[in-house]
């Protein structure tokens, strides 16, 4: 059935339907205190030079804080980690209470456990309707290959099988 996109509910239900991996994007506030929210707006934009993008909703609490960063890091979730999607994606909590990372290029903090890691430099920014796009230059990264990514598929977390 063909639908008009003014009907945003109908509109986010067919755009769920494209499969996504989860990342927690990061970084550290103008205070230097960690801050990060989990996305599914990831994706590769060029290899030469190595670039990466993510999308954040103008709405966000975080945006001023992800614009002011000179670098941020983007921790690609495994299947185990269903449970750091659904803190990170809860508002208004402490996110960090009692968990560990480590800092990665900036501080901007890092994951153990994840498929792979992206430590970037904030390139570019572009407003994009109700969200922001972060383009951003990979500085280092890490990848554990033998993981399974956790996907979100029509509005829920999936797994590969």
């Amino acid at each position: 059935m063909t639908q008009q996109p003014t009907d945003t509910r109908l509109l986010r239900s067919a755009l769920g339907r494209f499969a996504t991996g989860i990342a927690i994007v990061t970084t550290l506030d103008a205070d230097g205190q960690p801050i990060g929210l989990t996305v599914n707006s990831f994706s590769a934009v060029s290899l030469e030079p190595p670039l990466v993008l993510w999308c954040l909703d103008n709405k966000s609490t975080n945006l001023a804080a992800f614009c002011r960063a000179p670098h941020h890091a983007i921790n690609i979730l495994a299947a185990s980690q269903e449970a750091l999607s659904s803190r990170f994606a809860t508002w208004p909590i402490d996110r960090f209470a009692g968990l560990p990372w480590h800092p990665g290029v900036g501080g901007a903090p890092l994951f153990d456990g994840c498929c792979a890691s992206f430590e970037v430099a904030n390139e570019t920014m572009h407003p994009a309707g109700d969200h922001t796009v972060f383009i951003s230059r990979v500085e280092r990264f890490t990848e554990t290959p033998n993981l399974a990514p956790l996907l979100f598929h029509a509005g829920q977390y999936a797994r590969l099988s």
